[in-house]
């Protein structure tokens, strides 16, 4: 299946900063990306609770994090979250992107063709329906849409991502591959490219059960059948990654015992900066302490995509602590075909995109 098409190479994450119309919209409407990507969905929605489901931003070399995650400085280049997925059903942002279709085609002539990437999770039957529901869609919009399975987030509790077993990823791929084709043997397939959003790998046995995965479902029946996906968003957020913020005791607490500090002080504690569903606050960490490990992912997956055949046509969709035109050009460099941005589009907005591209907005 072919991927699509992003011109210019630059678009967002799936992220808090693309949940709501107006955040797509303004997206959608910048003339420097080339692509928009929703929220991960659920066919019912995610059960949000901003008690429990957070993010901030923090300085990568203090970790001091920010007091008003909207209001963070130039130096809280990394971030942290313990969110789930969209609060959104899937039915919401295909509403959306109809209204937004349809707000395009009547100001533009011709109406845009930028691509939504879609972005789902479940289980393999459900992110199967999303599919034919996504497909069905297309056939009511001009704009192209496309499906990313976010099989990879690290905050779901008893839920580990399924990208990280070999067995587990030939399970969404094969029961994709079939999708596909019994919508084709109907007549009523309609092109819509399939991805798959990878979490961060850190030792070679991990990048061989991905294309090994990615290979068993090339090769499994309906043989006819390529393999499904065609392309890969690599990587998603790192997991098991916490910040803590000191604070002081009540006086009435035992005083520090800290060697060379003053006696009678109150002790200092550390407690995890943010709340979390496990009530431990680790999560996943993006931005900039994210882009080396990125890099070598986006690096090595090309690589070992071009060592099969029926692989290489498999495009990637580099993400990871990108957020100036230097990181751009790192992620380009390593063979990623397009160029994503989170946690610099929470912190700077959707003007990260004409900074990036080398534009002065205004």
């Amino acid at each position: 299946m072919k991927p699509p098409m992003i011109s210019p190479p630059l678009l967002n994450s799936s992220n808090p900063w693309c949940t709501s119309l107006e955040q797509l919209r303004e997206l959608y409407d910048c003339p420097y990306t080339g692509a928009v990507t929703t929220r991960t969905s659920l066919l019912n929605g995610f059960p949000n609770d901003p008690a429990v489901h957070q993010y901030t931003f923090y300085n990568p070399s203090t970790h001091a994090a920010a007091a008003d995650p909207s209001a963070s400085t130039s130096d809280k280049t990394g971030s942290l979250n313990t969110l789930g997925y969209s609060p959104l059903p899937l039915a919401t942002y295909l509403d959306f992107i109809k209204q937004i279709a349809a707000s395009t085609s009547s100001s533009t002539s011709p109406p845009k063709s930028k691509p939504f990437i879609i972005s789902v999770t479940g289980s393999s039957t459900e992110v199967c329906e999303c599919y034919r529901l996504i497909s069905a869609h297309q056939r009511l919009v001009h704009t192209p849409l496309a499906m990313e399975i976010n099989l990879s987030c690290p905050n779901i509790p008893d839920k580990p991502p399924p990208a990280y077993h070999s067995h587990r990823l030939v399970e969404y791929l094969t029961a994709l591959k079939t999708e596909v084709a019994a919508q084709q043997s109907q007549g009523a397939h309609t092109h819509v490219p399939i991805g798959i959003k990878t979490p961060p790998y850190t030792y070679a046995d991990q990048f061989k059960h991905l294309i090994s995965a990615l290979s068993d479902a090339a090769g499994a029946a309906p043989v006819n059948q390529p393999c499904p996906i065609s392309f890969i968003t690599a990587t998603n957020t790192l997991g098991s990654s916490l910040l803590l913020t000191p604070t002081l005791e009540a006086p009435s607490s035992p005083i520090s015992v800290t060697p060379g500090s003053p006696t009678g002080l109150p002790r200092q504690v550390y407690h995890h900066t943010l709340a979390s569903s496990t009530g431990t606050g680790i999560g996943g960490l993006a931005g900039a302490p994210l882009h080396p490990l990125a890099l070598g992912n986006v690096y090595t997956i090309k690589g070992l995509l071009f060592q099969h055949p029926e692989l290489e046509g498999i495009q990637i969709i580099g993400m990871g602590g990108v957020e100036d035109s230097e990181g751009y050009k790192r992620m380009r460099a390593v063979g990623a075909s397009a160029v994503g941005v989170g946690t610099a589009l929470g912190r700077k907005g959707v003007g990260v995109f004409a900074e990036i591209s080398g534009k002065k907005e205004g």
